[in-house]
């Protein structure tokens, strides 16, 4: 089961280590019904039952869990896949079984209790924490025990691993120990992103069901629809692009806390009929198929570490415009004047420097064409999986080493 960039990413570097001849074993979330140890595709996944103990929170946890109210569920979720996750790992795997592991990686404050534990149950083992994003930028204030879990996996890890140089940034303005710090960019499978593999009736046919004619600007959104993706703020920019480029439509893909506010907008804005919803997860190959039937791809997001879409879409040979104000990795992406330019950067903040950012673009349809062909060359150059696990293995590598020496 994958879900979201995290997801994407655990999916293809698990395997792309595997190719280069690692062992790798995932703990990973079990939402009931899946097995509990498996083999896929050379990766063993472990899934432990969840045990339900919402209701033993208000006995003993802070105010700021009990204030969860239903989302408490959520975070029962993840302490008993954490606890659990590193009891198995611990007395069954390393004592019972006799699995020598070399390094334990784990990934933001999802799996940060498991990180911590492993440290404290097994503080000779070298740990990587991979750091996608954090509270106090996904969220603002947010949750102050996320917080300070996020931190605490921080300094109890021997390497920190971020996914692009302005989110290291951002980690040293909050007072991370950025000296542990390495930047890998994360990747995209070209191969399986490739506008040459997909069927051009049913490109057509995801149009026409839109109701998008060929002459037609589609503009495609997807991610989370939470206020940090900036898809207020290109909602809001629509109406300048549709008085410039009144054959424009806007497809939204996903789901968020912003859908009722999708809709609402829309409607006060006077552009329903512009703008297609899908509020809902779109699997990975429906997903490629609403890339190929694009114009123009555009991310405007004001919080974004990293940004996997932004590379699925360049895979695609579509143009890009992306926010670039703030903790934003899509900078170092998207390649913004010069021969090798790719797309448009823009402050996504501001509704009308996105509107400007789409309009021109779209004035232009040759540079789309170019911007798409080069976006494809950067994606392959500098943004594949390989390159990426490659990277990743040196990082672990050096932790390993250094642990050995001490």
């Amino acid at each position: 089961m994958v879900v979201g960039g995290l997801g994407t990413y655990a999916m293809y570097i698990t395997r792309e280590l595997v190719k280069r001849g690692h062992d790798v074993t995932v703990f990973s979330m079990n939402p009931g019904g899946l097995p509990t140890r498996q083999i896929l595709q050379g990766v063993e996944v472990h899934r432990p039952e969840i045990i339900d103990i919402t209701n033993v929170f208000p006995i003993f946890v802070t105010e700021d869990i009990v204030g969860w109210g239903p989302s408490a569920k959520f975070f029962n979720d993840i302490l008993m896949y954490n606890v659990l996750s590193t009891s198995k790992l611990v007395n069954q795997l390393e004592k019972e079984e006799k699995t020598e592991h070399d390094i334990i990686a784990f990934h933001d404050w999802l799996s940060a209790i498991a990180g911590i534990c492993v440290k404290n149950v097994l503080p000779k083992m070298p740990t990587a924490f991979h750091i996608h994003s954090t509270e106090s930028g996904r969220t603002g204030n947010g949750s102050k025990i996320i917080s300070h879990m996020e931190m605490e996996a921080g300094k109890s890890a021997d390497k920190l691993v971020t996914v692009s140089h302005a989110m290291k940034e951002d980690l040293e303005r909050h007072g991370w120990p950025t000296r542990k710090v390495s930047v890998v960019w994360n990747g995209v499978d070209v191969d399986r992103y490739d506008p040459k593999a997909v069927d051009q009736e049913q490109v057509a046919g995801l149009r026409k069901s839109y109701g998008i004619a060929e002459d037609e600007n589609m503009l495609l959104f997807v991610g989370r629809l939470a206020w940090v993706k900036g898809v207020s703020n290109l909602l809001q920019a629509m109406p300048e692009i549709i008085a410039e480029f009144p054959k424009t439509k806007l497809v939204i893909l996903g789901r968020g806390e912003q859908q009722d506010y999708i809709v609402e907008t829309a409607d006060r804005l006077g552009i329903r009929k512009s703008v297609i919803a899908r509020f809902e997860f779109v699997p990975e190959e429906e997903r490629i198929l609403h890339y190929a039937a694009c114009d123009l791809a555009v991310f405007p997001s004001t919080y974004e570490p990293f940004g996997i879409v932004c590379l699925e879409a360049m895979a695609m040979q579509k143009p890009v415009v992306v926010g670039a104000s703030g903790t934003v990795g899509f900078r170092e992406q998207v390649v913004p004047s010069g021969p090798d330019q790719n797309g448009i950067h823009v402050n996504g903040n501001d509704p009308h420097d996105v509107a400007w950012g789409v309009k021109a673009t779209l004035e232009d349809p040759s540079a789309m064409k170019t911007w798409g062909e080069n976006g494809r060359r950067r994606a392959e150059m500098y943004f594949t999986w390989d390159r990426a696990a490659a990277q990743t293995v040196d990082v672990y590598q050096r932790a390993i080493d250094e642990t050995n020496h001490k």
